[in-house]
């Protein structure tokens, strides 16, 4: 025969022979041959024929004698073919890629050629873990003859019961390990294998040795795999197929560089098991699903575990993510007749894929790829004219993969032309053409940095640097939590390892100061809180709110609210992300960490109680379901709010629970400032729709419990407190009209005093109560001018303030202390109707009671409030002294005077109205006295009714009464101010315009004529005092 008609054939040779093995087993043992043959073509269909001299062993016979592979000699090399039902070796696949799959493959003419296997040929490898010590000598020196007779017994031991199996074809110990003694052994099968079957004679042989075996098969399982390479963002879907019946504990897994993943269903992929098929079909391909795939189905049976498993490589076409840039970054022409080299770079990131790169110009300079250690640069050298002008010069690289799938990029060129304004370096800037922004890479760190260069009056201004810097290990995790539900490994898996590296890298806080990085945590955290449906592992949960608690530390306050953020909704994100996390997290018991805790009620009762940082949380009808209550520290500073209205003035609380109805949840929150007098509180909760505080569904309790908080639904809530007290409407234009009428009549009163004082006073009484009239309207006189000056305090200085609150306290109180005097002289008249008392002395008490004690009660306030200190004796906002709380503050030395005088003035009012009306003692004369009586009596209540009692016992009411109390309080409001502001009008009308004496003693002075005597009744009235 000629050489193109001779050819290499394997022969594949099963003999059958009892004698060949003792086997322990029932069945015979049995034993494979291979041959390698060249014969010529026409001899194949004579083979067992010729061979059957070869076998002089009457207990071997040859039976099922198959030609497995054919191998034809070609110039430079061997073509060979598997016949049918056969297949290369997984030896030969993973040496020859191109092979596997495909009955053709190719061998140097030097190497001897693989035979294919049957496709029903099962390899097996295994370990088997003994107890006890009598292999003991297995782990001896493996040239000694103890390690020799100890392999060749266990060997034996181990055919004696694996050789019954049909189809046996090798058994080999590949080594021997310690931790007890641990053998390594490879089995092959050539004719396919029953899982129950190997299980029986596995568990046999367990038995027989005592020990535990791990088997794993190729060969059973079948992996069926698209053509390499698969295409960037296709779809695809790989199959394996069984000999048998899957069970359940079936897993697909993916092994890259980077770690072993389970398969699962996700977003990307989808897993299907049928009998003896299972599919994992991909929606689209990228560089994450590129590696070795495996289809493993696990059996076990006591000691024994058996997982069938077939693996395979599948390559991805990658498609590149491509950074462009230029050198310089804006080139400038210093004359309009200059020529730039700019060197234009499109970079990627290094890859297995070997890109063809085009660029869309000709009349450029390719440069060689250059290694920028993680990267690929591609370079080409551009050439522009400065005495052509255009906006922008473009550029565009465009990358090839194998599958002839494209992906471009523009690299824009800006030229500062000449006479073009620009801004100037600037350290790590370089000069940028107007209305640009310049963008470095960061170093060490993923992202960039940006600055914008604009123009002002005609010239180039930079901006403030915005940086887009991330730590790259936050970076890793936020990337890997973007795909944790893609289908690489169990979400739960997924979810816990991205907590745990959140946790470590927030946990160094300087690392991740600033906003781009507090933007890429939350980030982590909302993407998680879309993937999961829950979060089992207790582990995890810590995790979460350990790196939850992290982002809240007060060093990272200046991050949290950057300028440059420009995002209102960041802490809101973190908020909702958070809380309902904590929600769907395993957290059944308290966990305190630094910024956050977490309180939980299981109760059966209707109410359920938590408490966290102080907070108290009742929550009524609960129907006991699960309640969990987060609070957050630092959290309430940024959110936003209305800065210029309100301030935030507790933490903020959270509250979840399963399927809540009929919602009735009260929080008594610990205020972070005590809250002001007439300052009110609104109770909010963040509506994650409109990104902002809302009070709907929520109400204040009111001042006696100013930190309680009442709420018809769940949520974060929290309090805002008003940075101003309530507004009474028109109340400041009541106070300065009425001031300015005072004003304007007590001028007047005091005026008119002036002009009729020796027309009128013509008897001691008279003299004395003008005297206090007088001495009343300078001090209210003063006390409202001081009141005017002060008005406006923010536009006063703090000596003036405190002067101001002096003036008027000391003015305040004496116009009270002459008040006091005039009604000690009304009750002194009264009672002691014949006692006479000179006008000397009486002047000399009223000076030390008006004015005296008023002083000394300012002194001694002024000094133990450490010398008139601003927030002890007076405040800067009013000019007026100071109210704490009930019986503190510098306010009660003036309130608690002022109650005293009021008293006694109504007590001697009383007494007075009583005198007069008593006539029963003195019976003559009854109706003269009676009349003088009744005139005494209408014109004392006229005087003394507006000026001592009504006006000040509205004020003692006001500092009981809240403005936040509702319409109570306006109206009490009012009417202290109307009747305070108008004393001065008050004091006119009463005193001066209300006594007849006087009006007609005016009225003569106006009419220059001389005034007339003053009647018997008026003097009959004021009883003659002795001088």
């Amino acid at each position: 025969m000629e050489n193109r008609n001779r050819m290499w054939t394997c022969i594949f040779l099963s003999a059958l022979g009892l004698n060949i093995c003792q086997a322990a087993e029932e069945g015979n043992s049995t034993q494979m041959y291979y041959a390698k043959l060249i014969i010529d073509r026409s001899a194949l269909e004579n083979i067992s024929e010729i061979l059957k001299p070869f076998v002089n062993d009457p207990s071997l016979y040859v039976d099922n004698l198959k030609i497995t592979t054919i191998c034809m000699d070609k110039s430079d090399s061997k073509q060979c073919n598997c016949r049918q039902g056969h297949r290369w070796s997984d030896d030969v696949c993973q040496s020859k890629q191109m092979c596997c799959g495909s009955a053709e493959c190719s061998f140097p003419k030097e190497e001897t050629a693989a035979p294919c296997i049957l496709n029903t040929t099962v390899a097996i490898t295994g370990s088997m873990n003994l107890v006890g010590v009598k292999f003991q000598g297995c782990l001896a020196d493996q040239n000694s003859p103890n390690y020799e007779n100890c392999k060749k017994d266990l060997l034996e031991k181990m055919k004696e019961v694996y050789s019954t199996l049909t189809g046996f074809d090798s058994l080999t110990i590949t080594g021997f390990r310690t931790g007890s003694i641990i053998v390594d052994f490879a089995m092959s099968i050539a004719s396919g294998v029953n899982s129950q079957d190997l299980i029986k004679k596995s568990q046999n042989l367990s038995d027989n040795l005592e020990a535990s075996l791990s088997l794993e098969t190729t060969g059973v399982i079948r992996l069926h795999m698209p053509p390499n390479p698969v295409c960037y963002n296709t779809a695809t879907s790989l199959r394996c197929l069984s000999q048998e019946k899957l069970t359940a504990q079936l897993v697909w897994q993916l092994k890259k560089p980077n770690g072993d993943f389970d398969i699962t269903n996700g977003s990307v992929s989808t897993v299907l098991i049928s009998e003896s098929v299972t599919e994992v079909k991909l929606l689209r391909v990228s560089e994450l699903w590129a590696g070795e795939y495996s289809c493993v189905d696990h059996q076990q049976s006591k000691l024994t575990t058996i997982s069938h498993k077939a693996s395979a490589e599948m390559d991805v076409c990658l498609l590149p993510e491509i950074h462009v840039s230029t050198q310089p970054g804006f080139p400038r022409c210093k004359t309009s007749s200059d020529i730039l080299h700019v060197r234009v770079k499109c970079e990627v990131k290094k890859s297995r894929e070997e890109y063809n790169v085009m660029w869309n110009e000709k009349d450029i300079t390719k440069r060689p790829r250059e290694d920028g250690g993680e990267t690929y640069d591609f370079t080409a050298d551009k050439v522009v004219l400065c005495g052509v002008q255009s906006e922008t010069t473009n550029l565009s690289c465009t990358f090839t993969n194998r599958c002839n799938q494209t992906r471009s990029a523009e690299v824009p060129i800006h030229v500062i032309y000449f006479n073009d304004p620009f801004c100037p370096a600037d350290k790590d800037w370089e000069e940028t053409k107007v209305g640009s922004t310049a963008q470095l890479t960061c170093k060490n760190a993923a992202g960039q940095r940006q600055r914008k260069c604009s123009q002002s009056m005609g010239k180039g201004v930079w901006e403030e640097e915005i940086s887009a810097c991330v730590n790259n290990e936050l970076n890793r995790v936020l990337q890997n939590a973007l795909i944790a539900d893609i289908g690489l490994g169990t979400l739960d898996r997924n979810a816990a390892q991205v907590f745990s590296g959140l946790k470590n890298v927030t946990n160094d806080s300087p690392t991740i100061n600033s906003f781009a990085n507090i933007n890429a945590a939350v980030n982590v955290l909302t993407t998680l809180k879309d993937k999961l449906t829950h979060i089992n592992e207790a582990s995890t949960a810590e995790d979460l709110l350990d790196s939850s608690s992290n982002l809240l530390e007060k060093s990272l306050e200046s991050s949290w609210k950057s300028l440059a953020a420009g995002n209102n909704s960041l802490a809101g994100d973190y908020l909702s992300s958070v809380e309902r996390l904590i929600q769907l997290a395993n957290i059944t018991n308290r966990s305190t960490k630094k910024n956050i805790e977490v309180d939980t009620c299981n109760g059966t009762d209707d109410t359920c109680y938590n408490c966290v940082f102080n907070v108290t949380v009742s929550l009524g009808n609960s129907g006991g379901r699960l309640v969990k209550t987060a609070g957050f520290q630092h959290l309430k500073s940024y959110l936003p709010y209305n800065e210029t209205d309100d301030i935030p003035n507790s933490i903020v609380v959270s509250t979840v629970t399963e399927k809540p109805t009929h919602i009735k949840i009260i929080i008594d929150f610990q205020l972070l400032k005590p809250r002001a007098r007439n300052v009110p509180i609104t109770c909010v909760f963040w509506n994650n729709s409109s990104k902002h505080w809302s009070d709907n569904g929520c109400v204040w309790v009111g001042p006696d419990n100013a930190g309680r908080c009442i709420c018809d639904h769940l949520s974060s809530f929290a309090i805002l407190m008003s940075k101003y007290p309530v507004d009474v409407p028109g109340l400041t234009l009541i106070t300065y009209v009425g001031v300015s009428v005072s004003i304007v009549s007590l001028v007047i009163s005091l005026v008119v005093e002036l002009v009729i004082w020796r027309v009128v006073v013509k008897t001691n009484t008279l003299y004395l109560r003008h005297t206090a009239h007088v001495n009343i309207s300078m001090c209210l006189l003063v006390a409202d001018c001081c009141f005017v000056a002060s008005s406006k305090p923010e536009k006063i200085s703090v000596t003036w303030c405190q002067i101001f609150a002096v003036g008027m306290h000391f003015c305040y109180l004496s116009m009270f202390f002459w008040m006091l005097c005039l009604s000690s002289t009304l009750l002194h008249q009264a009672i002691f109707l014949f006692h006479k008392v000179s006008k000397k002395n009486y002047l000399r008490f009223s000076i030390v009671l008006g004015y005296a004690v008023p002083l000394l009660i300012v002194f001694i306030t002024f000094v133990t409030n450490q010398s008139g200190k601003e927030g002890l004796y007076f405040s800067k906002d009013t000019c007026w002294l100071v109210y704490s709380a009930l019986l503190k503050g510098s306010i009660h030395t003036f309130i608690i005077p002022v109650g005293m005088i009021v008293f006694i003035n109504v007590f001697s009012m009383l007494v007075v109205i009583m005198k007069l009306l008593d006539h029963h003692q003195n019976p003559e004369n009854t109706h003269e006295k009676d009349k003088a009586a009744a005139k005494t009596v209408v014109r004392t209540v006229i005087l003394l009714t507006p000026i001592f009692g009504v006006t000040w016992i509205f004020g003692f009411a006001l500092m009981l009464i809240d403005l936040t109390s509702g319409p109570v309080a306006f109206a009490v409001n009012y009417a202290f101010t109307l009747l305070n502001s108008f004393q001065g009008l008050f004091i006119l009308l009463t005193t001066i315009l209300g006594d007849k004496t006087i009006r007609e003693a005016l009225l003569n002075y106006l009419k220059k004529t001389p005034p007339a005597s003053t009647s018997d009744s008026t003097a009959k009235s004021d009883s003659t005092w002795k001088k």
